[in-house]
């Protein structure tokens, strides 16, 4: 197997789950990956936030882990990577303002390299106009900023488990589509998974 090197956009209150089950998942099937954040360097630390859904109109949030960074954003160069995780969480909503950042997505996107974002993760895609006559699944409450943006919303299974994949973009609604939204990624990433 070949070993990719991803880079993984992450911010405070980036969703617990969402940041460190795919980091720790592709380091253990042997890719390199850098987790970064605007502001901030290697071995410095931002805050995740736990959603859940508890039966209320939307999720909850508690304080999750701190989740170190493994490298400094002002210093990397998206070129040199093969791949882009972008978790959910509150973070994208502060990521799509920052310019460096969608600049970092638009490059990815050219270069047709595999882009992987989960929940309110397409709230930097829309930011950084990539999904126009795209398809794009995320948390339900990001469909307006999709649909606004040109490209066309694909609805959460009951569950929350399904993913959905247009060339090299591969999106999920929320966690609970880990399983699929990860194995797609690889696949797209061509990395050999058994089932």
């Amino acid at each position: 197997m070949e070993k990719k090197k991803i880079l993984m956009l992450v911010g405070d209150f980036v969703e617990d789950y969402e940041a460190m089950v795919p980091f720790q998942m592709l380091l253990m099937v042997g890719h390199d990956v850098h987790a970064v954040c605007p502001g901030k360097k290697s071995g410095e630390f931002v805050a995740t936030a736990i959603h859940d859904f508890e039966g209320d109109q939307t999720y909850s949030e508690k304080r999750g882990h701190n989740f170190r960074l493994t490298a400094t954003f002002d210093t990397i160069d998206p070129a040199g990577y093969d791949a882009l995780v972008i978790p959910g969480g509150r973070a994208p909503e502060y990521l799509r303002l920052n310019p460096r950042v969608l600049e970092m997505v638009q490059t990815f996107d050219q270069a047709n390299k595999p882009i992987a974002a989960i929940c309110h993760g397409a709230q930097v895609l829309t930011a950084a106009g990539v999904l126009r006559s795209r398809q794009c699944s995320a948390y339900p409450a990001v469909r307006p900023e999709i649909d606004l943006c040109g490209g066309k919303y694909i609805d959460a299974s009951e569950q929350f488990d399904n993913a959905h994949v247009d060339g090299n973009l591969v999106t999920a609604p929320a966690w609970p589509a880990h399983p699929a939204w990860i194995r797609a990624f690889l696949e797209v990433l061509g990395t050999p998974i058994c089932r």
